[in-house]
């Protein structure tokens, strides 16, 4: 039977949308955004996951070296640097029970699970150490495991965060533990049904009294009931010492990676932004995060572009929708982001914010495999994305690996997870 559906639905694959404008075009703070092209069925084209051959590298950009810091990790999807310069893993996937069954939905997961997202998730946390400084971590350790499709960390004091698929927990922490066997107290509930987008991320407050939690759309664009949508598409504000939670900012079809501008201190973070509307739309971005501010989704997009196929509409709410504050191109499905605090890579790379970009399975031709630089001057974005990392897809468009997220690593290199590669890459100055 599921060979038979596969044979039916294949045409319907093969006729998605082709782009007519270039990634670029859909970037900066002034993207093209040109006319929607509606479609029944998602354009589908999946890089095949393959993983690198041995030995075989990313392609760093000019001045730049990388090296593989770590390899053979199970799904390694996000990274958080420890005070005393360890690193942590979140080996991690989609919860067994994500997902609406449906015609459209089954197959668009077979196509994705054919890139390299279909495996069970490993649910665990490692820690991984360079202990003689050489940019290879050569010991590595389970700190945590039998989590909940794990995700964000963060450590305030002396306890460890992590934002599972359903709720944000917490376990004790002292500074060069390896291993944690505490049972993981639950710090609050997260939105949790169908699990359409399941990452959850968080980050700390620079004064550690409050967590930011990020919460992904259960549907494209409320097409599973907006009653499904009660508390998701947006970042929650957590206290830390009551627990107590409000909605920050709403809106955000599904925001993955935030950090906080040096130079302004104001939180940022990108988003994965609807698909079906053709391989120009919509564009994701990166954004500043205004408290009580609402970003469109599933109204609207990019400000006040009406998206019709939501209903009943809500033009009072539209009328209120902020613009996001940069594009990063239609369907790249930038998850990573990490400003750049002093790195130890060339001047081009010293202030702005690196962006991992999973990479597109719904656009033709592909966008996103990379990672990009984009520049900031007085907290703001101030030019194009530069390429860091490249090379992901092969000669016949084949995912090697795809990048997800970036942090900087003890020795201000950049530290890449590749979810497909399993592995992470540190990329640093050439010598």
């Amino acid at each position: 039977m599921r060979r038979i559906m596969l044979l039916l639905v294949l045409p319907l694959a093969a006729c998605g949308d082709t782009a007519r404008h270039t990634v670029e075009e859909g970037s900066g703070p002034n993207p093209v955004l040109p006319e929607e092209r509606r479609e029944w069925f998602p354009t589908l084209n999946v890089a095949e996951a393959i993983g690198w051959p041995d030995g075989a590298l990313p392609a760093a950009a000019e001045g730049l070296a990388v090296n593989a810091y770590a390899q053979g990790l199970d799904h390694p999807r996000w990274l958080y640097l420890l005070p005393n310069g360890d690193v942590l893993v979140a080996e991690s996937n989609a919860p067994a029970d994500s997902g609406v069954s449906s015609l459209k939905n089954w197959v668009a997961g077979l196509f994705k699970s054919k890139a390299g997202a279909g495996a069970e998730s490993a649910d665990r946390i490692t820690l991984l150490r360079d202990g003689d400084g050489d940019g290879v971590a050569e010991q590595r350790h389970v700190l945590l495991d039998e989590l909940h499709s794990p995700f964000g960390m963060a450590l305030v004091g002396e306890w460890l965060y992590v934002a599972n698929a359903d709720a944000l927990v917490r376990v004790p922490y002292r500074e060069g533990d390896t291993r944690i066997d505490s049972t993981p107290e639950v710090v609050t509930e997260l939105p949790s049904e169908i699990n359409h987008h399941w990452t959850k991320n968080v980050i700390a407050s620079p004064d550690g009294e409050h967590l930011y939690v990020t919460v992904g759309s259960n549907s494209n664009v409320g097409e599973n009931g907006l009653d499904q949508e009660e508390g998701r598409a947006a970042i929650w504000e957590v206290d830390i010492a009551s627990g107590d939670k409000r909605l920050f900012a709403t809106g955000l079809r599904n925001p993955n990676g935030m950090d906080w501008e040096p130079e302004s201190g104001a939180l940022w973070t990108v988003v994965n932004e609807r698909d079906e509307l053709g391989s120009d739309l919509v564009p994701d971005y990166a954004t500043e995060v205004v408290d009580g501010a609402f970003y469109g989704w599933p109204y609207s997009y990019f400000g006040q572009h009406v998206d019709a196929r939501v209903s009943p509409q809500q033009p009072e709410l539209v009328a209120t929708a902020r613009v996001p504050d940069y594009a990063l191109g239609p369907h790249t499905a930038s998850l990573g982001l990490a400003f750049a605090r002093n790195p130890a890579l060339p001047e081009r790379f010293q202030q702005g914010m690196f962006i991992g970009q999973h990479g597109s399975w719904n656009r033709k031709p592909h966008s996103g495999y990379r990672v990009v630089f984009i520049p900031f001057a007085e907290g703001r974005p101030a030019g194009d994305p530069v390429e860091v990392l490249g090379g992901f897809l092969d000669d016949q468009d084949r995912a090697q690996g795809r990048p997800v997220g970036v942090i900087q690593g003890a020795d201000r290199s950049l530290l890449v997870a590749d979810d497909v590669g399993n592995a992470i890459w540190r990329v640093s100055q050439a010598q």
